[in-house]
């Protein structure tokens, strides 16, 4: 071990001198993880990532690193993007497995780690290959037994001639507070193309498409969506899990068409799909072929097959865009990515405003509040509010007297809160450095400055 240790500072030592030495960063790498060094290991592999960053050896150790460490999101951030590969390897699933086990997800460790065993029968973890006597007799794979069963269509009741989620809304982008960038892009993106469908049409593109908001949670994608229905005076159709997910076999594509139908009657029209990376997610994570040809409906509604899109704009929202199937943003479908970022500080601002409206204040700085409270998204924001609010009651109660809310009251209330977007950039910033094919999260990366 001392030996070890020795070696580690020679070779630190020797990379003072040359820092784009890749043998030496990978030997310092194994030697960190030998000696169970994993933040040194992380930190090496950082290093020599940033001068090879396709390197999928030194991807495949920092995912180790992070997993030693416990960092097991950012791990599958890693072994995800690599399982995704045309031919993972069995070293990379046996670990994806590891670390699906680690996180929770005993079925799901199961599955990729019979598949690791499938393409190299060397490959053995002894506490995986113990989950398999529990685990095997639930798996249902495609033909085989499934808890989902046929139904009686006469059973089931006509939920287009029930459904009553169509909307017209009468809030714009003049309602959303701040995020000028954002909503200029969707002007470019979205709007324009339905406001001067002749136009298009001049150059060969209809009017309608397919967008996906995608940011951290609280940040406002569902307003935004239906302030953009507002602005192009159309309907808006706002489709949750519920609305689609069925229990019965052959049900959910049945009404996830009769959605689109709808739609399709009541041009010009917004559909929404809110939490879509639960109705899209990659098809190789699901162990069920019912959620494939869900999937499958979905994307054929998309594409129009037999039917006209024409009018139809489709958005939808998503925490984890990184989870939605790759098939689903393709040209036509859900080709165009847009960045929902925290409220910025102008928009921060109205929300303070807004939030503190026909309540007993005193003299509010809001440029102050407001500057503090970077990346505190709206529903943080109402967050600190609430528990200014608490406060200023708890001491009206002690007290016998009511009294006004002052910026004091507003920052001590700030202090005692974190933003909730903390935990989600954590795991975006992972994604936008090592699975960023395409560059497709570019909007995200630009924002967090990488």
């Amino acid at each position: 071990m001392n030996a070890d240790r020795e070696t580690i500072r020679a070779l630190q030592d020797a990379l003072q001198h040359t820092p784009d030495n890749i043998p030496l960063l990978r030997h310092l790498a194994d030697l960190s993880m030998q000696v169970e060094d994993y933040e040194l290991a992380e930190q090496t592999c950082r290093q020599a990532l940033a001068l090879q960053p396709d390197n999928e050896d030194l991807k495949s150790r920092l995912a180790e690193a992070f997993f030693h460490q416990g960092k097991y999101s950012a791990a599958l951030v890693i072994l995800e993007a690599l399982a995704d590969a045309s031919q993972p390897s069995a070293q990379t699933l046996l670990w994806l497995a590891r670390v699906k086990l680690a996180a929770g997800d005993s079925v799901e460790a199961y599955r990729i780690y019979r598949n690791a065993r499938k393409l190299d029968p060397d490959v053995y973890d002894e506490t995986l290959a113990s989950q398999q006597e529990a685990i095997e007799p639930e798996q249902h794979e495609d033909g085989g037994a499934s808890p989902v069963q046929a139904t009686d269509p006469d059973a089931v009741s006509d939920e287009l001639t029930a459904f009553a989620g169509i909307e017209k809304p009468n809030v714009t982008f003049n309602e959303v507070g701040g995020m000028d960038d954002l909503k200029e892009d969707i002007r470019m993106k979205i709007i324009h193309p339905m406001q001067h469908p002749d136009l298009y049409k001049a150059y060969g593109k209809s009017a309608g498409g397919g967008i996906v908001l995608y940011g951290p949670p609280g940040c406002g994608k569902t307003y935004v969506a239906r302030a953009t229905a507002g602005e192009v005076n159309a309907r808006f159709i706002a489709v949750g899990i519920h609305d689609v997910l069925d229990l019965y076999l052959g049900q959910s594509e049945r009404k996830l068409h009769d959605l689109f139908d709808l739609a399709r009657y009541n041009t010009p029209c917004v559909m929404f799909f809110d939490e879509v990376d639960a109705l899209g997610a990659k098809r190789a994570d699901r162990r069920q072929s019912a959620g494939r040809s869900l999937i499958n409906q979905f994307l054929a509604e998309l594409d129009g097959i037999g039917e006209s899109n024409e009018g139809i704009l489709i958005m939808a929202a998503t925490n984890a865009p990184w989870h939605l199937d790759p098939a689903f943003k393709r040209p036509g479908r859900f080709d165009r990515m847009v960045f929902v970022p925290p409220p910025d500080v102008t928009a921060r601002k109205e929300i303070l405003r807004v939030l503190l409206r026909d309540k007993p204040t005193d003299s509010i700085d809001y440029d102050s509040l407001s500057s503090s409270t970077a990346r505190f998204s709206g529903a943080d924001m109402k967050a600190v509010v609430d528990q200014a609010i608490e406060n200023k009651l708890r001491d009206a109660i002690r007290f016998g007297s009511p009294s006004k809310i002052t910026t004091k009251d507003l920052m001590l209330a700030k202090k005692r809160l974190k933003p909730t977007t903390q935990e989600w950039f954590s795991t975006a910033r992972n994604y936008v450095l090592y699975a960023n094919e395409g560059g497709q999260y570019d909007e995200l990366k630009g924002y967090l400055k990488l």
